[in-house]
């Protein structure tokens, strides 16, 4: 898990604010999505870039929006994200997340935040967990900064309906015997091994 120093941390939120303030004055709906909707609510920041969430018939406005205030834009392959470099900072335009659409009931579970003195729509911890769950494949299977999320906000993510969203998945099923056997999501006591 890459571990932002505070200048990375300094720098991720200055794009935040400037991309943010420029989505927001293009009446562009987003919500901040990934790792920062968990450190917005009191937990780690372990990634090096934005995750933007915005419904795919607005994902070109704001890539345009962005490169309009000097970002440079990106179209990658993937067809589920677009990308924009504000200097080494990236941000991600995901419009696509894995297991669900971006839509109406999406964003009526997202909150409204003050993150950085900026009101800004954060992205259900449920909903943000559940698309990095199932995210995981054999390809990429870095548990350790979701285990960092899931220990530092325990009491804000209601971890049964993550449970039965990601059930299918055999990566998040393996994330839930370690977060029980670590005692972070187990409703009664784990046995512990022999």
């Amino acid at each position: 898990m890459a571990v932002l120093r505070p200048q990375d941390l300094d720098e991720l939120v200055a794009t935040l604010k400037r991309a943010g303030a420029a989505l927001r004055d293009a009446e562009v709906p987003f919500m901040v999505g990934g790792s920062l909707a968990a450190w917005a609510r009191g937990g780690p920041a372990a990634t090096k870039d934005l995750d933007l969430m915005l419904r795919p018939e607005h994902a070109e406005t704001a890539l345009g929006v962005l490169e309009g205030i000097g970002l440079r834009g990106e179209r990658p392959p993937e067809g589920w994200l677009l990308k924009a470099w504000d200097g080494d900072v990236l941000v991600d335009l995901i419009f696509r997340p894995t297991g669900f659409p971006v839509d109406d009931a999406l964003i009526e579970r997202a909150e409204k935040l003050r993150v950085q003195s900026m009101e800004l729509c954060v992205m259900a911890l449920e909903d943000m967990l559940t698309s990095q769950l199932l995210a995981l494949d054999e390809h990429y299977l870095d548990y350790g900064k979701l285990i960092a999320i899931a220990r530092a906000l325990r009491e804000q993510i209601d971890f049964d309906a993550v449970r039965r969203r990601t059930a299918e998945s055999p990566f998040a099923r393996a994330f839930f015997i370690i977060t029980d056997g670590l005692g972070i999501t187990a409703s009664e006591e784990v046995p512990a091994a022999r």
